[in-house]
């Protein structure tokens, strides 16, 4: 009879955040079904609906606890969306540290999971006597960036961005200053502060997750492992994405139905990212112009990027934001959705031939899953930093440049689409794509690397008990 093994784990607040967590959650335990894992989500107000009905959709033996949710009024106003994700979790401490003591007081749990942002409840793995992991949900390249910025933050004076060179993190591509995370393009703020502190958290823990696999960043996954540099033991256990959702008999399905086989570009800003009207408008002509076939999933407008990020938004009809005339022009040429796609279905089909992508971890990986190239077109967080592996890294994605007035223009936008789905460019990049996707199903095969390595983790987990 195998042992019966208990785990927490602790998302970051935010849609985005829980996904990946019940994400590996639900790896482990399909590979392993005597582990049990509980999930103590920490929310900001009432939890959206989105995250309730994905758990409902979980195993038994994945169960979930919404801790007190966090009032948005007792947050500092007007700060970073990563300050207020911090914030939400250290606010909601004393219910983490409630909910631990009730469930180790009736079953023994061995360790301790934490999304990134969760990372101060990790402090409660001594008292309940469990191991401390990271659970995060970006690149090894970005992990990379993260453990080496304690080193750059002595060595340099200037703001990373005016630093003549691209930054050399150990084992990934060179990445200019201005293409860093956010939270490290002002260094007197508040936010690069936190960013600093969170870091040094990061080499106490037992070990770091995280989801990507060694076949697609290789060269940073080792310079992680290499010896002497003090940094914890980091498990490449990906690429974990969502399964597809029942989601036949959408409109957006069946109009891809009648395309023809990789002729269409999809077109979608991840389930935060918004753009400018502005922006909005030149990424309407610029499609028009292409002549190509889209599938555009359409939101409100914001002068934030990240605005759909935390909170759900108004009721409003995001379509009303288009130039007037465009859907009755393109009307045989494309399909605008507002919101919400299912996307795990669109990239899988067989006429979506391109992705136009804020470059969020979870959609790249999703792509790479289903073999399918990219417009990189990064908007807040490490984003950039993902445009960057992809195109100049990776070369299965090609970067619209920004112009001077900070919009990426109609003409440029026709450019990259040409390039991606019809230019001589375009298909070295799908056949390098192709390669991906055969080295990402490989990885999570019963003898591949990202298995292996979780598998020799839970045999440590289960001599525990």
């Amino acid at each position: 009879m195998e042992k019966m093994v208990h785990i927490a784990v602790v998302p970051g607040p935010g849609f985005s955040h829980l996904v990946p967590i019940l994400q590996f959650s639900k790896r482990l335990v399909q590979l392993h079904p005597n582990f049990h894992v509980t999930c103590l989500i920490p929310t900001l107000g009432s939890p959206p609906s989105a995250s309730k009905s994905i758990l409902e959709t979980l195993p038994p033996n994945i169960k979930s606890i919404f801790l007190q949710p966090v009032k948005p009024e007792d947050l500092p106003q007007r700060v970073a969306i990563e300050t207020q994700i911090q914030f939400t979790v250290t606010l909601s401490l004393p219910s983490i540290h409630q909910a631990l003591k009730t469930l180790t007081s009736k079953t023994p749990f061995v360790a301790l999971v934490a999304d990134s942002f969760a990372f101060e409840a990790l402090d409660f793995a001594k008292e309940f006597n469990l191991l401390s992991y990271i659970y995060f949900p970006s690149s090894a390249t970005t992990l990379s960036w993260y453990l080496y910025v304690l080193k750059l933050d002595k060595e340099t004076s200037c703001e990373y961005r005016d630093l003549p060179e691209p930054v050399k993190i150990p084992g990934c591509v060179p990445i200019h200053g201005r293409d860093l995370n956010n939270q490290a393009q002002d260094r007197s703020s508040q936010v690069y502060k936190l960013f600093l502190q969170r870091v040094q958290r990061f080499c106490f823990f037992d070990g770091i997750f995280i989801n990507s696999f060694f076949e697609m960043e290789a060269s940073p996954i080792r310079a992680l492992k290499e010896e002497g540099r003090g940094y914890p033991l980091v498990y490449p256990v990906g690429p974990i994405v969502q399964t597809g959702d029942d989601a036949n008999g959408l409109e957006c399905l069946t109009w891809l139905d009648k395309q023809e086989v990789g002729s269409v570009l999809y077109v979608s800003f991840g389930s935060g990212g918004t753009l400018s009207q502005e922006q909005v408008n030149e990424l309407a002509y610029g499609l028009e112009l292409s002549n190509h076939k889209f599938l555009w999933v359409v939101r409100e407008p914001s002068s934030l990027a990240f605005d759909a990020y935390l909170s759900a938004k108004r009721d409003v009809d995001p379509l009303h934001f288009l130039p007037g005339g465009f859907l009755e022009r393109t009307k045989e040429q494309g399909l605008v959705i507002p919101s919400w796609a299912p996307q795990i279905q669109v990239l899988g089909h067989s006429s979506v031939g391109g992705f136009l992508t804020h470059c969020g971890w979870n959609s790249i990986l999703e792509s790479v899953v289903h073999g399918v190239p990219l417009i990189t077109w990064p908007l807040f967080a490490e984003q950039r930093m993902n445009a960057v592996v992809l195109s100049e890294g990776l070369k299965v994605g090609v970067r619209p440049r920004v112009g001077e007035n900070g919009l990426v223009e109609k003409v440029e936008i026709v450019e990259v689409i040409k390039c991606l789905m019809e230019g001589e460019e375009g298909g070295k990049m799908h056949k390098r794509m192709e390669e991906l996707k055969e080295a990402a199903n490989s990885a999570l095969k019963e003898d591949g690397s990202s298995t292996k390595t979780l598998s020799e983790l839970v045999l440590k987990w289960e001599n525990l008990v």
